[in-house]
């Protein structure tokens, strides 16, 4: 087990492509399926300050239930998302990514590289079949 934590959903294609990412550096993370087992909301207040992102930086716009709940509704607290998610855990953005080079919303997939603490890596493919160059660029 490696000082790398994944907040994943095995149902995302970007989730799963960056878990593999992760173990194609030859590291294994610690994972955690939000959907069974959501972050408390100081850990998800947690995340987006470490990402140096606001809280609804993390919110999954593309949810039906954002759109039902009314989340683009920028007058809403932080406290109001945070009750959606803990409802809703859907609406928590995925693959979040901790290592010790920095925490970051993975998306697109690639976005993992400059926080692995190894590289630069071998071209991995993608499930879509695109091929991803790790240029060896890591965060400082």
């Amino acid at each position: 087990m490696s000082d790398i934590t994944i907040f994943h959903n095995p149902q995302c294609g970007t989730s799963r492509n960056v878990l593999a990412l992760i173990r194609h550096a030859g590291l294994e993370p610690r994972i955690v399926e939000y959907m069974s087992a959501p972050p408390s909301r100081d850990e998800i207040r947690a995340l987006a300050a470490a990402a140096g992102q606001p809280l609804r930086s993390l919110l999954r716009e593309k949810e039906a239930v954002f759109g039902e709940l009314g989340l683009g509704d920028p007058a809403l607290s932080d406290d109001a998302l945070l009750d959606a998610i803990e409802r809703h855990p859907v609406l928590l953005n995925r693959p979040i990514v901790v290592t010790p080079l920095g925490t970051a919303l993975c998306r697109p997939s690639e976005a993992v590289l400059e926080l692995l603490p190894v590289g630069p890596l071998p071209p991995f493919t993608k499930s879509d079949g695109e091929v991803v160059h790790d240029s060896g660029r890591r965060r400082a």
